[in-house]
């Protein structure tokens, strides 16, 4: 289905348009439509996501019974996430603008040389990582592995295996708390309704912090095993074009940011709209402000079309996820989920331990994050009745990001374990004490903000 990609772009299309002229009449209509999404979706996902789907429609639909709810009336309820497709479907403009830059060769520049131990580089690893990230996503991943992988040749295999897969993963983490074109902050902030200007200090704090404690412990762990030299012949004139990138991309990153905090309190859009109607005109004017407009639009496009036509697993997560919370918060089993959530009313350091805990356990299951999060949602109003919306927007998303580096299947820890050849469970262990030490933080933090 080549030209699936345009009955979903009329879709997304529709939504927005929903969301500033909203009718009764447009909810029927999206909610039809994505149950003709999910139909075309649905066999083309993956096994995991079809399991995921298939057990979120089960459940609902018994749920449904249990309410007072018309079968004509849950069709607008299965719209309700499409703004997250929505967005996920511009995010690749973004990424384009980043490649037509050609600031995916930055990484390439910045893993090379310059360094004495492989403590030095570990640092420099992370710090590229977790700043190409919010742009390139899991791309940053595999570029980073393929440099590293053939930079590291010299060195023991079992050594240089452990640097790559702690240094690209907890890097990629890193930079997930705060970057707006993350989908778990998207999520977690469409759940909670938390402004992202208030969220975003934390987030940083969370991630300056973790960066630090990484940072330190990375030198230090790997400073034993000496960097080999590599002959550079144009080192000073390559410094000079990866500070100009550098101050590129920055100024770019900051200047989004600003945009999403400024735009979207000026105009009182919510975060996913704001981020969403940003994200293509951000790119198209990144690209013609550094003359690589051309490159960008035929980037771009095909990148933007085969996307569009491989959003299967998302399509068949977030409808049957509608369906799923829609119907629990209309049905009298959501009574019965308040009374352990009651129990526990007074010590809400326990809920907080309880949903990172359910993030680590599902991810190891290769359960996505997104799902969990979606999971919780259903009885997040209850969640916020005892911790505040602040308190479980830090706990949701620093949950969900500080298990990315060990999901045991994992995007990202698939593709790790692709790379190197390793089994992800071992992956997985050498990246548990990190995770943990993240959303232990996550959890100190959201507790004081409650």
């Amino acid at each position: 289905m080549k030209n699936l990609y345009i009955f979903f772009a009329f879709i997304f299309l529709l939504h927005i348009i929903s969301v500033f002229y909203p009718t009764t009449f447009l909810s029927y209509v999206l909610g039809a439509l994505s149950i003709a999404m999910l139909a075309i979706s649905f066999a083309r996902a993956s096994r995991l996501f079809q399991i995921l789907g298939f057990g979120f429609s089960i459940v609902g639909i018994l749920l449904f019974f249990s309410t007072d709810l018309m079968v004509w009336e849950v069709v607008p309820l299965l719209g309700r996430n499409l703004s997250l497709l929505t967005l996920l479907a511009v995010l690749p403009w973004m990424n384009s603008a980043v490649a037509a830059g050609r600031f995916d060769r930055l990484m390439q520049h910045l893993l090379r040389g310059n360094v004495r131990n492989l403590g030095q580089l570990y640092q420099r690893s992370t710090t590229a990582m977790m700043s190409l990230t919010a742009f390139l996503n899991v791309s940053s991943a595999t570029i980073a592995q393929d440099v590293l992988m053939d930079n590291l040749k010299p060195i023991q295999k079992q050594i240089a295996n452990k640097f790559i897969m702690m240094a690209t993963l907890r890097g990629y983490s890193l930079a997930l708390p705060w970057s707006p074109l993350e989908v778990l902050l998207a999520m977690g902030i469409f759940i909670t309704g938390v402004n992202y200007a208030e969220l975003l200090p934390w987030m940083i704090f969370i991630t300056i912090l973790m960066y630090g404690l990484d940072s330190l412990w990375g030198r230090f762990y790997f400073k034993k095993y000496p960097y080999p030299d590599l002959i550079q012949s144009t080192a000073n004139k390559q410094n000079n074009q990866n500070r100009s990138k550098i101050i590129q991309l920055s100024v770019a990153l900051c200047s989004f940011l600003l945009l999403v905090i400024v735009l979207g309190n000026l105009f009182d859009m919510e975060f996913i709209l704001t981020v969403t109607l940003l994200v293509f005109p951000f790119a198209c004017l990144w690209a013609l402000a550094i003359g690589r407009w051309k490159s960008f639009w035929k980037i771009g496009w095909n990148r933007w079309k085969n996307s569009m036509n491989n959003m299967d697993n998302f399509i068949v997560l977030f409808v049957t996820l509608a369906l799923f919370t829609n119907t629990l918060n209309e049905s009298p089993a959501l009574l019965m989920l308040q009374d352990p959530i009651l129990f526990v009313s007074d010590y809400p350091i326990l809920i907080l331990i309880m949903i990172q805990l359910l993030f680590v356990v599902l991810s190891m299951f290769g359960v996505h994050p997104v799902a969990t999060m979606g999971i919780l949602s259903g009885i997040s109003p209850m969640l916020m009745d005892i911790l505040s919306p602040l308190s479980l927007a830090v706990s949701l998303i620093i949950g969900g990001v500080s298990t990315v580096p060990i999901g045991t299947y994992g995007l990202v820890v698939t593709i790790t374990s692709m790379s190197l050849k390793q089994s992800p469970y071992y992956i997985t262990y050498y990246n548990l004490i990190y995770s943990f030490v993240f959303g232990s933080i996550g959890i100190i933090l959201a507790y004081l903000l409650i």
